[in-house]
């Protein structure tokens, strides 16, 4: 995939599937509030981060390079 495809691509995920994303993580917190009550914040944070970082390893090789001059 050429750089001029990855940046198209990189900003599509980021102005769709970021959103989406968040979307579910949020939603995905609040299911366990309703389930087993409210966790404590460093449960919920480490919720989000891992959730952060799981939304990233697809995507490696789209954003990689996408800060480079053509």
């Amino acid at each position: 995939m050429d750089l001029r495809t990855r940046k198209l691509w990189s900003l599509v995920i980021l102005l769709v599937g970021l959103p989406l994303y968040i979307v579910v993580a949020v939603t995905l917190v609040n299911w366990m509030d309703r389930t087993w009550g409210r966790q404590p914040i460093l449960i919920e944070l480490a919720v989000y981060v891992g959730l952060g970082i799981l939304w990233a390893l697809p995507f490696r090789k789209v954003f990689t390079g996408i800060g480079k001059d053509e």
